[in-house]
């Protein structure tokens, strides 16, 4: 990938939203981030490389490590100044001699797609990975530790728990099609708080919202690039039936700016949503929203779930955003059509027409 893969104007945008007051705290620092290729690890790393671009004096280290499972396309991790890459798989655990200040757990696999391909390393990465990073925060003697949970566990709530907030315990299978992925972020979740009261080490929790924006891949099959993937090439946009389903999206530069907030200013032990509360829309309102976006007309088709893809998805998801509000004073910004117009524009750069 490019050194200009993201925007630079998001990357600066993220910068505003924190303030002096948040960046102030990172400066200086050694930051280790699991998932480091991941859509979130890049802008993460994007963004600690743009701080030290400007702030040349006190740059941050950045320990990036993932094992590229998802990597279909068998890239290596891409080098970059004041960055050490670890091809390295945190479920069988390692070690690292330097000192770190801060750990990012963003080591993942988050669609349903490579979910239900990779359904042990899902599990683990989320259980045994993150007891195994845990342990080498509590040796470090870390300021801060993220864990990148999702909204995921809260399966599909009742209605009268929509918008949905911190408090409720969920409404998902154990043996359903999504469980080796919710299930496994529950637990991962539980292991975090019992590394925090046990052994004091300050982690810190948040149940991302469909996230969504330029850096995701092509083949991620969620459907904000898959729907981009497809209205780019000109084929349908296949929706899943009934269409009726719910969800609100967040742009990238909310969803790390709430992130950083989480990790520098959370309640450790605590979870946190991040996400956007607003619009509520259907899966057939987002293929209208990017019809009108684009600026053309998109044939769409309803279809069931294909068998590669995890059909027990919830009829409505929608954060309460209320704890991060008071807490971090975290407020999204970015409206849905302007986070698809950025998407749209950078994926006709990056997108692949013929896929």
């Amino acid at each position: 990938m490019n050194n200009d893969y993201l925007l630079e104007s998001d990357i600066k945008e993220i910068h505003d939203l924190l303030g002096a007051s948040y960046i102030d705290r990172l400066v200086g620092k050694t930051i280790l981030i699991s998932g480091a290729q991941g859509f979130i690890g890049q802008y993460l790393i994007d963004f600690f490389l743009y701080l030290n671009k400007i702030q040349p004096d006190e740059p941050i280290q950045i320990v990036a490590i993932d094992n590229l499972i998802t990597n279909t396309r068998q890239e290596k991790l891409e080098r970059k100044t004041d960055v050490e890459y670890l091809n390295v798989d945190v479920i069988q655990g390692f070690d690292y001699s330097g000192s770190i200040d801060y750990v990012i757990h963003a080591a993942g696999i988050a669609s349903p797609f490579y979910y239900a391909k990779f359904p042990i390393e899902t599990m683990e990465v989320a259980t045994v990975g993150t007891k195994n990073l845990l342990t080498l925060a509590l040796e470090k003697q870390v300021e801060g530790f993220l864990f990148f949970s999702s909204s995921e566990v809260y399966g599909d709530p009742d209605c009268k728990h929509v918008p949905t907030n911190e408090s409720y315990s969920g409404n998902l299978s154990c043996v359903g099609s999504r469980a080796c992925y919710d299930e496994s972020k529950r637990l991962g979740e539980t292991i975090c708080k019992v590394f925090q009261s046990h052994f004091g080490v300050p982690t810190k929790i948040v149940r991302p919202f469909n996230i969504y924006g330029p850096g995701m891949r092509q083949n991620d099959y969620r459907v904000i690039p898959e729907f981009l993937s497809k209205a780019l090439s000109g084929k349908p946009l296949n929706i899943y039936k009934p269409g009726t389903q719910t969800r609100t999206f967040c742009y990238s530069t909310d969803a790390l700016n709430g992130f950083l907030r989480v990790l520098l200013d959370g309640v450790p032990g605590e979870p946190y949503n991040i996400g956007n509360d607003h619009p509520e829309i259907t899966i057939s309102e987002l293929a209208e929203q990017m019809e009108i976006v684009l600026g053309s007309k998109i044939k769409k088709t309803f279809t069931e779930h294909p068998d590669f893809y995890p059909s027990d998805e919830p009829v409505r998801r929608c954060p309460d955003l209320k704890k991060a509000s008071i807490h971090l004073a975290y407020q999204p910004t970015v409206s849905l059509s302007e986070g698809l117009r950025r998407s749209i524009n950078w994926a006709a750069e990056h997108y692949i027409s013929k896929l």
